[in-house]
């Protein structure tokens, strides 16, 4: 497939040297580098770390039921 890049003058001078030093064409060379570069994936970071746990004891009260919620409530005062 052809295509068009825009490369920097730097970079293109470096590739046109390296073509000649290694006695490929310019188009190898980017093909390798990209496939390279495309096949090099970055490890996946840590998974979380789990929250810390702990038993707090048993409920002092129902939350569901209102009335000994209330109850529960009052007797702090």
């Amino acid at each position: 497939m052809k295509t068009t890049l825009v490369i920097d003058d730097t970079v293109m001078q470096r590739l046109r040297e390296e073509a000649t030093r290694s006695r490929r064409t310019i188009s190898e060379l980017v093909e390798t580098a990209l496939r390279l570069m495309l096949e090099t994936r970055p490890e996946p970071p840590d998974p979380l770390q789990p929250l810390p746990t702990w038993h707090g004891g048993v409920p002092l009260v129902d939350i569901s039921n209102r009335e000994a919620l209330h109850t529960a409530m009052d007797q702090d005062k």
